[in-house]
């Protein structure tokens, strides 16, 4: 097999949960329509306060996939 080649996108997710819910709902999500998910990177964390709170964080991610 020749060695391969990918494609990275770029994708956010969120949760109102963690920040490793938000990787997981992001990859999830990517997947229902990229096929040969590979890896991610995650590249951004951040998220939103509400009265004092963390109300939802947001995952920046890239995410490698293999081309056929």
């Amino acid at each position: 097999m020749a060695d391969p080649t990918y494609k990275v996108v770029e994708v956010v997710g969120t949760s109102e949960q963690s920040i490793s819910k938000a990787i997981d709902t992001a990859i999830t999500k990517a997947s229902g329509s990229l096929r040969n998910l590979g890896w991610f990177e995650v590249v951004q964390m951040r998220g939103d306060i509400n009265n004092g709170k963390v109300n939802r964080y947001q995952v920046t991610l890239k995410i490698g996939f293999t081309l056929e």
